[in-house]
């Protein structure tokens, strides 16, 4: 795959060596996020609506209520910014000054517009998969009603970068003789077991996207 092209938009400033402009590495933190931050500006007032979402290529598909804020202001053509962020560890420094995070997180730049009607069904099973791959197949499908309640957004990428922070703490060199503990405590991300619904008529086996989505972390 190939970079996004650095720009005055999407250039990290703080710390740039943790910057990543290729679409591989930004790719990979959006695909391991659920939410999405949608950042936009509606009469000179800034809003950030959190959101799920899913990634086709260089598209990014987002799914709200029809006569939403968020779908109504974006369908217009504003310029949108999407963020995700993940925390993989606290790093404990032994000032605190140097306290920080290991994280990996990624900001998304373009335009969206409102996908049409007979393609509103493919860009709600990418968002569906992105979530619980191989669910799109296991329950019923929306039907007219709750498509035509339904607006989704593609957003074309234009810009992106991410940026990554990972290891141990840095600290003054005189701080390293000081008696108090430093390291990183890690963010392990776990499932726990599926709950059966309780209102169910019927003993059902979990399915086989909720099984595989539970191996696989």
């Amino acid at each position: 795959m190939s970079n996004f092209e650095k720009s005055k938009r999407n250039t990290v400033k703080r710390v740039p060596k943790r910057g990543h402009y290729d679409r591989t590495t930004i790719y990979e933190v959006l695909d391991a996020a659920l939410i999405a931050h949608v950042g936009f500006v509606v009469d000179a007032q800034p809003f950030v609506i959190p959101t799920l979402f899913g990634r086709d290529g260089d598209n990014i598909y987002l799914h709200g209520a029809t006569k939403s804020r968020m779908i109504q202001s974006l369908e217009q053509g504003v310029p949108v910014c999407i963020t995700v962020t993940h925390v993989d560890g606290l790093v404990l420094a032994r000032s605190l000054f140097h306290h920080s995070a290991n994280y990996r997180s990624a900001v998304i730049f373009g335009t969206a517009k409102l996908v049409p009607e007979k393609e509103k069904e493919a860009a709600l099973k990418v968002i569906s998969d992105h979530l619980i791959p191989g669910r799109w197949d296991e329950a019923r499908l929306p039907n007219a009603l709750e498509l035509k309640a339904t607006s989704i957004l593609k957003l074309t990428i234009e810009s992106a970068s991410a940026k990554i922070r990972t290891g141990g703490p840095k600290d003054e060199p005189e701080d390293y003789d000081l008696p108090v503990w430093a390291g990183v405590v890690p963010f392990i991300r776990q499932l726990g077991d599926a709950i059966v619904d309780e209102d169910a008529k019927a003993d059902l086996p979990v399915p086989e996207s909720v099984l595989k989505m539970m191996q696989s972390v």
